[in-house]
């Protein structure tokens, strides 16, 4: 039983990275991102500088996938996959960080 549990686990954890490396993951991560910063600044949880923080992050991030992608003829390498994926990792991180760090938008 627990090898059986132990297989499934292991058989998941190499699924997830190149599912998460999919284009469509990539847009959707960026949606998801957005919206969590958008929840942010509705609940004053992101105060403004921490918004324009993120925002220019966000952007570069953005700026930088275009490129890449402009350059492979409108895909993504894997090596490159991977870098966006980490780097959406850490935004991701900043995002949390910021919004739990205890700093508000005053109202």
């Amino acid at each position: 039983m627990k090898t059986a549990f132990f297989s499934a686990v292991i058989a998941a954890a190499l699924l997830v990275p190149s599912y998460a490396q999919d284009p469509g993951r990539i847009q959707a991560r960026k949606e998801n991102q957005q919206d969590r910063i958008a929840q942010g600044v509705g609940s004053g949880q992101l105060t403004s500088g921490e918004t324009a923080n993120l925002e220019r992050k966000e952007t570069n991030l953005n700026r930088e996938i275009r490129s890449d992608r402009k350059a492979n003829g409108g895909t993504l390498t894997g090596q490159e996959k991977r870098q966006v994926n980490r780097q959406q990792n850490r935004l991701s991180r900043n995002i949390y960080r910021d919004k739990h760090n205890g700093r508000t938008q005053p109202k």
